[in-house]
């Protein structure tokens, strides 16, 4: 019963992380992410939380890559 409530946990947070990428800008974006990280690490087996925490890297590569020039650094 616990691992099926683990799963669901697990499902949903990447649910969340998906749906947060799609409609939210970077920053907002990075927001939530940190916080979906948070509180899963308070429900979800290490294991777990390590594949969601690789998940959320994916997803936050890509969003970069779709938006380069927000993340120039100005050189002075």
């Amino acid at each position: 019963m616990v691992e099926n409530l683990n799963r669901v946990l697990f499902t949903t947070c990447k649910e969340l992380i998906d749906d947060a990428k799609l409609g939210c800008i970077d920053m907002v974006f990075k927001d939530l992410c940190i916080e979906i990280l948070a509180k899963a690490k308070l429900v979800l087996s290490d294991e777990q939380f390590e594949e969601l925490s690789l998940y959320v890297t994916e997803r936050l590569k890509e969003k970069l890559m779709r938006n380069p020039r927000h993340h120039e650094r100005i050189h002075v």
